[in-house]
């Protein structure tokens, strides 16, 4: 049994989630891995972040988020309105609050209840088959990244793990 790890890092945009495509990375990286029978698992560490797999909906609204994108952030929004106010959530308590301003963040950027929990409905990660040397997403399945913190631009970054024979 063998395993290869590649990171990669990308910028989200501010004001609205931000949703990229990791696709062919994940089948570079398992190309790169030289395994031809296993398991791909990507993820990230970010807690108001998601990985996912979905068939890309190629049309596009004004702001660039293909038509699926924009229809699970207003699903979304529905269930977990976007954070406007403190005391909208229970968190930030002050606790936290003060933790965060110790380590650089200031009050603004910890209003981001909403991206924490949206990543934890849809997850931090997905695992895929990889069978004969290719991933196995099926005829439409894409890899999406997505960052649901809209406090602030970021650098994010997403692990590929691959395990197998």
């Amino acid at each position: 049994m063998s395993s290869y790890r590649r990171a990669i890092h990308v910028d989200t945009v501010a004001g609205r989630p931000s949703f990229h495509q990791l696709t062919d990375f994940t089948r570079e990286v398992v190309v790169d891995s030289g395994i031809a029978n296993g398991i791909c698992v990507v993820a990230t560490h970010h807690t108001t972040c998601s990985v996912t797999t979905q068939e890309a909906s190629f049309d596009t609204t004004y702001n660039g988020l293909e038509y699926l994108q924009q229809d699970l952030w207003d699903v979304l929004e529905r269930i977990i309105p976007t954070t406007r106010v403190e005391g909208q959530y229970f968190h930030p308590g002050p606790k936290l609050t003060e933790f965060s301003r110790l380590h650089g963040e200031e009050k603004p950027e910890t209003l981001n209840t909403d991206g924490h929990l949206r990543s934890m409905l849809v997850g931090r990660s997905v695992t895929i088959v990889i069978a004969d040397g290719e991933l196995d997403t099926g005829s439409f399945g894409h890899v999406y990244f997505i960052d649901f913190d809209q406090t602030r631009v970021r650098t994010r970054e997403v692990t590929v793990q691959i395990v197998g024979d």
